[in-house]
């Protein structure tokens, strides 16, 4: 199929190779080029940073659990902390992967970052991956004296596959009476096994993610005796209703519109954006002139519109169900830090 790429981002499209993640050696492929494809671009701290390589207690029967640490060298009290999930579809990435992120984050915003080396499917299916994900949350909120972390104002975040495990996460800390997380960073979110979104329906030959790779992340992710869809599927594999359809699509469609969705026990909320904002949130090249035109007008409208509001503490307490997903993980989390302000547009 041929699809309508903005130009300004065709030559990039052009470089992401297409996988079938069903039919290829996993010990190959992430030994190979598409873990190194998802590497951010070196950082350079603007301060001196700690960063420690970890081994953490794991979940009752699982093994430890390898974290890296990242936090400000010289700073004075406590400071927020993160304990950030990696992406990959369930069955990729790594710590590396996500390292200049993680000191991007603890230099920027003067913050403590936990980045989570958990098990990868499919040869550790659900619930291994969360149950990792969980131990490291304990860890942190249980060590956080320790770690400089302020315990009222720690947050649990990924991107992909680690937002949905992130939310998952979230979840697990209310269920079982968890520590008190204050917000959710959840960058597109990989939160719905049905697979049943406009997106998920139009795109099946695209670069690199596409319908078949996301069904056979779900696969992999999930036990084996479990089929995606499903009622048997875990609400805490997937962070969604388990009646009722999200009224959003998820794809990166122009003037696409992310609606909140409030269904049972679950509050899921997002700012309506464009495909291009969505793009600059998903870390593409930011040296698009009109990627960067387009943040530049929306922070504009942002502060002169009075329909736009800050959201107050409460939304982002995960004891009272709010979650917020699909703003730039910067915006979200300078909330926490009490740097920046979260201004989200008013929803048609």
């Amino acid at each position: 199929m041929t699809y309508a790429f903005d130009p300004e981002l065709r030559p990039w499209v052009e470089m992401l190779p297409k996988i079938d993640i069903a039919n290829l050696d996993l010990a190959a492929l992430r030994s190979g080029g598409i873990p190194q494809l998802f590497t951010q671009h070196t950082y350079e701290p603007t301060q001196p940073l700690e960063i420690r390589n970890l081994t953490i207690p794991g979940p009752d029967g699982g093994p430890d659990v390898p974290v890296r640490v990242y936090a400000p060298a010289e700073h004075g009290g406590d400071l927020p902390g993160l304990v950030y999930i990696h992406g990959g579809g369930f069955i990729l990435g790594s710590l590396d992967q996500v390292d200049p992120l993680g000191q991007r984050l603890a230099d920027q915003l003067s913050m403590v970052v936990v980045s989570v080396d958990y098990r990868l499917a499919p040869e550790n299916r659900f619930p291994a991956g969360l149950e990792d994900c969980y131990a490291a949350l304990l860890w942190t909120a249980a060590k956080a004296a320790d770690l400089g972390i302020d315990p009222t104002r720690l947050g649990v975040g990924g991107d992909s596959a680690g937002g949905g495990l992130a939310a998952a996460t979230a979840l697990l800390a209310r269920d079982r009476g968890g520590p008190a997380i204050k917000a959710q960073i959840l960058g597109v979110p990989e939160l719905d096994d049905r697979l049943t979104t406009p997106s998920m329906v139009a795109y099946t030959d695209t670069p690199l993610w596409n319908r078949p790779n996301a069904t056979a992340s779900w696969r992999f992710y999930l036990p084996e005796e479990v089929e995606p869809g499903g009622d048997a599927v875990s609400e805490y594999a997937r962070a969604r209703p388990r009646q009722g359809s999200f009224r959003a699509a998820s794809g990166l469609r122009q003037r696409l519109r992310i609606r909140s969705a409030a269904r049972r026990r679950h509050d899921l909320r997002a700012t309506a954006r464009t495909s291009r904002g969505r793009h600059r949130a998903a870390s593409l090249p930011g040296h698009f002139p009109r990627l960067r035109d387009d943040r530049r007008r929306h922070d504009q409208q942002a502060d002169g519109r009075r329909h736009h509001r800050v959201l107050p503490p409460r939304t982002l307490n995960m004891n009272q169900g709010g979650t917020i997903g699909g703003q730039g993980v910067r915006d979200v989390l300078g909330e926490v830090a009490g740097r920046h302000r979260v201004a989200p547009q008013r929803l048609a």
